[in-house]
C-alpha cells in the first residue's frame, strides 16, 4: 500500500475448474423472524482465479476490516503516522468513499506494485467491495467447515462467541468500536466478520421472496452486525439496508465499515470467451445416458433442430423457450446428481474407516483368543471371549455387506466417468477442511475398490475389507 503500508488477504477456495463451473450453497437462515430479509435460499459461488491443475478456484478477501490507517494512506494528502488508534476500522464513510478507496488502491497497485496482483488468464485482478455471496460463503467458513457447520447460524467457535467477535454489552464491546484483529478469526483466517462494524456489500439491497430475491433494488447491503448488535442477533445471515444518501449528503454511519475483495474479470480473452461459449452450449443438453432413460437422450437437440426447421416465427419462439426450460431443468438435475455422487463417495470413504476399525479390532480379539484360549487352556473367561469374538465377527460381516451393497449400487447408478469426475471434486472439498483431511486416503482406497468392481464386475467383499484394513499399517 502507499506509505509503506500493507493489506493482508486470505484465499477463499471453491471446488470448481471450468469457467462456468460453480458450487451450490444455501445462504440465509430460516426462523429468525426476518424471513423477508434472511430466508434461506439456494445460490452458487465460484472463484475468479484458477489454482494449478486441480479442481480449485478462489477469490481473495481482506483478512481485516479496512482500518483508519489504511484508509488515510490511500485517501489522505500526506502519509499518516502509525498509531494504535488508527488500527480501528474505518467508519463514517459512504459507500462511494469505500468504492473510491478501492479505485485509488487499484490505480496505485498498477503503478507501483503490479507484481503483487494475482492474474487470471494473463489479466490483472482488481479490488472491490465483496458481493453478498462472496461475503456469506467466507463468513460461514467455506470449505474449511463441514456441511452441517456451514448451515449453522455461526461458524464453529471452540472458545465461544466472546473469543471471536465483538457485540453489544459489557461482556464484549461495551458500546465501543474495537481495534481490528484482536480476537480469534473464523476457520478461513478472517477476523471480525460478525460484529465490530457492519460491512458494506457491492450490490444493492433486495428483499427476500422465499427462494428468490424481490425485483426491487434499494440501498446498499450491510452484513454481519456491529459493536452495538445484541449477542443473540449475531449470525452469518444478518443483513440490512443502508441508503446511499441521507438528507442532502451521502449516507454515513459510525457502525458501518468495509473490507475489500480481490477478484478478476470473467471475460478475460478471446480464448476464454470461446471456452465459455463451448461450455454454455453443453449446459443441460441432455442427462447422461447412465442416469436417464434412453428415450429422453437427444431431446434438447431434437427440439433445437425442429425449431430451426419451422417457418412459423411464433411457434419457433415457443419451441426455443421450451428448449431453454428443458436445458435448465437438465442442468438442475445434473447438479443434484453430482451432489448425490459426492454423498455416495463420502459414505463409502466413511464406511472404509469403519471397516478398518472393526476389522483391526476383530483381528485383535482373534489373536487374544488364540493366546489365552488355545488347546488345553483352562482360562474361565474363554466362553466370554468366544462370544465377544463371534459378535464382532457378525458385526463386521454385516458392515462389509452394507459397504459392498453401497459400492455396487453407486457404481451401477452413476458409472465410472461420473464417479471419477466427482472423486476429484470431493477430494478438493475435504482437503480444505482440517477435520476431514484424514478422510483423503480412505477416499482413494474406496475409489480403488469401486473402480475394481467397475472394471471386473466382480463383488470382492473380502478383498475390499482387506484394502480398508490395510490403511491401519
Amino acid at each position: 500500500m502507499p506509505c509503506d503500508g500493507a493489506m493482508a488477504f486470505r484465499k477463499v477456495h471453491i471446488p470448481a475448474k471450468g469457467p462456468l463451473d460453480d458450487y451450490p450453497i444455501n445462504i440465509g437462515q430460516d426462523g429468525t423472524g426476518w424471513g423477508y430479509v434472511e430466508q434461506r435460499r439456494p445460490s452458487y459461488v465460484s472463484g475468479n482465479f484458477s489454482e494449478g491443475e486441480g479442481v480449485s478456484r478462489y477469490y481473495l478477501l481482506a483478512k481485516y476490516e479496512t482500518t483508519q490507517l489504511q484508509y488515510e494512506a490511500l485517501m489522505g494528502e500526506a502519509c499518516p503516522s502509525p498509531s494504535t488508534r488508527l488500527r480501528l476500522p474505518m467508519v463514517s464513510v459512504s459507500w462511494f468513499d469505500a468504492t473510491a478507496a478501492a479505485d485509488r488502491y487499484n490505480l496505485w497497485l498498477r503503478e507501483h506494485s503490479v507484481d503483487s496482483l494475482p492474474q487470471e488468464d494473463n489479466v490483472l485482478g482488481f479490488l472491490r467491495l465483496p458481493t453478498e455471496i462472496e461475503w456469506e460463503y467466507a463468513a460461514r467458513g467455506g470449505l474449511e467447515v463441514d456441511a452441517a457447520a456451514f448451515r449453522d447460524s455461526r461458524y464453529p467457535m471452540p472458545d465461544g462467541l466472546n473469543a471471536h467477535e465483538w457485540f453489544a454489552g459489557p461482556q464484549s464491546a461495551n458500546g465501543q468500536l474495537q481495534l481490528a484483529g484482536l480476537l480469534q478469526p473464523n476457520p478461513l483466517g478472517l477476523h471480525d466478520l460478525l460484529g465490530n462494524v457492519s460491512e458494506m456489500m457491492f450490490e444493492p439491497f433486495r428483499l427476500n421472496k422465499l427462494d428468490r430475491q424481490h425485483g426491487q433494488a434499494g440501498g446498499f447491503v450491510v452484513r454481519g452486525g456491529s459493536y452495538l448488535t445484541p449477542q443473540s442477533d449475531i449470525r452469518t445471515a444478518l443483513r440490512g439496508e443502508e441508503p446511499y444518501y441521507r438528507d442532502s449528503n451521502h449516507s454515513q454511519s459510525g457502525q458501518v465499515g468495509f473490507r475489500l475483495a480481490l477478484v478478476a474479470p470473467a471475460l478475460t480473452s478471446r480464448d476464454r470467451i470461446a471456452a465459455i461459449e463451448e461450455s454454455w452450449s453443453e449446459l443441460g443438453e441432455d442427462l447422461d445416458a447412465s442416469s436417464a432413460p434412453a428415450e429422453t437422450t437427444g431431446t434438447v437437440q431434437r427440439l433445437s433442430n425442429l425449431a430451426s426447421e419451422l417457418e412459423d416465427t411464433a411457434l419457433q419462439e415457443q419451441l426455443r423457450d421450451l428448449e431453454s426450460q428443458l436445458r435448465a431443468s437438465n442442468q438442475r438435475q445434473e447438479e443434484a446428481r453430482n451432489l448425490a455422487v459426492r454423498a455416495s463417495l463420502n459414505l463409502g470413504s466413511f464406511l472404509c474407516t469403519k471397516l478398518e476399525d472393526d476389522g483391526v479390532f476383530l483381528d485383535f480379539l482373534h489373536n487374544n483368543y488364540q493366546i489365552n484360549c488355545g488347546e488345553g487352556s483352562t482360562d474361565a473367561s474363554c466362553g466370554m471371549r468366544q462370544q465377544r469374538l463371534e459378535e464382532q465377527d457378525a458385526r463386521l460381516e454385516a458392515l462389509s455387506r452394507y459397504y459392498a451393497s453401497s459400492l455396487v449400487e453407486s457404481a451401477t447408478l452413476y458409472g465410472e466417468p461420473l464417479l471419477e469426475e466427482q472423486v476429484e471434486v470431493f477430494e478438493e472439498i475435504i482437503s480444505r477442511n482440517s477435520q476431514l483431511t484424514q478422510l483423503t486416503p480412505y477416499l482413494h482406497t474406496h475409489w480403488k475398490n469401486q473402480r475394481d468392481y467397475l472394471q471386473q464386475q466382480h463383488v470382492s467383499t473380502n478383498a475390499w475389507l482387506e484394502n480398508c484394513k490395510a490403511m491401519a499399517n
